[in-house]
C-alpha cells in the first residue's frame, strides 16, 4: 500500500514535530487531537518556523504554504478511516495507548500500519490489544523532530519485516535514518540514556558534586553537547521518572532503581523546563 496520507494522533511538541516533516516532505497529514486548540497552537507555532526557514531562504513563501496547506486539523479518530500510515503520539500512558489502539483497529483500513512513537512503552503489548499484531510497530522519534535525525524503528514480537521495511522507507522519506531494534524496555536510546541521567542524579543524592559540575564534567569531559541533567530538565524529570519505572519493572534489576531524589523532585512539581525548576532555575 503507497503511503501518501497519514493521520499523526497528539499534537503536542513530539507530533506535531513529526507533523511538520512528513508534511515537509510531500505527504498529507491529518493532525489529530481531542483538543482543537492544541491543533491550532500547533499549527502557528509550525507556520512561525517556516517563517524562519523562508527568511533563511531555505524554503520559498509558495513552499510555506504548500506545506501548511498539507497539514489538516482533526479531533476525530474516525478520520483514521481515509489515511494510509498512523502515527501515536499521545501521553505515554499504557491505558491511554491501548485505548487509541483498539479505536484505530476498528477504524483503519486493513493494511494500514499503526505505529507508535512511544519512547518506552512494550510495543508487543500495544499490538496485542489489536487485531493487526503483524502491523504495529514502534516509530520513535528524538526531541525535537525538525532537528534531530535519528528514528528507532521497533519491531514487536509479531510485527511483520513487510511493516518493518515499510517504515524504513517513510522514515528515510521524512529525511531520517532508522535504526532497527526489538522490542525490550527503554529499546536502545532510553535504555542508554536514563540510566546515565539516573546516574548523575545519584551523584547530587550522594553529594559527590552539584548540578553545574556534573554537566560540565559531562560536556567537557566526555564531549556531550549538553550535560545529563540539563538534558533531564529538558526532557522533563517526571518522563525521565515514568522511563525508569518502565526499565525497573521491565528488567526487575536494581540498577534501574529511579533515585529518590527525582522521585522527590517530581512529587513537588519540579518537573524542569516545562515547570520553570528542575535541577536549575527557568523562572528568569
Amino acid at each position: 500500500m503507497a503511503i501518501n496520507r497519514i493521520m499523526v494522533i497528539g499534537a503536542g511538541q513530539m507530533g506535531g514535530g513529526i507533523a511538520q516533516v512528513a508534511a515537509e516532505a510531500g505527504l498529507q497529514v491529518v493532525l489529530n487531537d481531542i483538543d482543537k486548540g492544541v491543533i491550532d497552537q500547533r499549527l502557528a507555532f509550525i507556520g512561525g518556523l517556516l517563517d524562519k526557514k523562508v527568511a533563511k531562504e531555505r524554503i520559498s513563501a509558495d513552499e510555506k504554504q504548500a506545506i501548511l496547506a498539507r497539514l489538516i486539523p482533526s479531533t476525530d479518530l474516525k478520520d483514521a478511516a481515509d489515511v494510509d500510515f498512523i502515527v501515536e503520539a499521545a501521553t505515554e500512558k499504557m491505558a491511554l495507548k491501548e485505548k487509541i489502539f483498539r479505536s484505530l483497529d476498528e477504524v483503519a483500513r486493513p493494511g494500514v500500519i499503526l505505529a507508535s512513537n512511544t519512547s518506552s512503552l512494550p510495543i508487543t503489548e500495544l499490538a496485542a490489544v489489536t487485531g493487526r499484531p503483524e502491523l504495529v510497530i514502534g516509530m520513535h522519534f528524538m526531541n525535537p523532530v525538525p532537528v534531530m535525525k535519528l528514528v528507532e524503528v521497533i519491531r514487536g514480537i509479531a510485527t511483520s519485516d513487510a511493516t518493518y521495511a515499510a517504515v524504513k522507507e517513510l522514515s528515510e522519506k521524512m529525511g531520517k535514518v532508522p535504526v532497527e531494534v526489538n522490542d525490550y524496555p527503554g529499546f536502545i536510546a532510553n535504555r542508554l540514556l536514563m540510566p546515565m541521567i539516573n546516574e548523575a542524579i545519584y551523584c547530587i543524592y550522594e553529594g559527590v558534586a552539584d548540578a553545574e559540575s556534573i554537566d560540565t564534567v559531562m560536556k567537557l569531559g566526555m564531549a556531550h553537547p549538553m550535560g545529563p541533567l540539563a538534558l533531564a530538565d529538558f526532557i522533563g524529570l517526571d518522563t525521565c521518572l515514568a522511563i525508569m519505572e518502565v526499565l525497573y519493572e521491565g528488567f526487575a534489576d536494581s540498577k534501574y532503581r529511579p533515585c529518590p531524589l527525582l522521585r522527590k523532585m517530581v512529587k513537588a512539581g519540579w518537573l524542569g523546563k516545562k515547570s520553570g525548576k528542575g535541577f536549575f532555575d527557568y523562572s528568569g
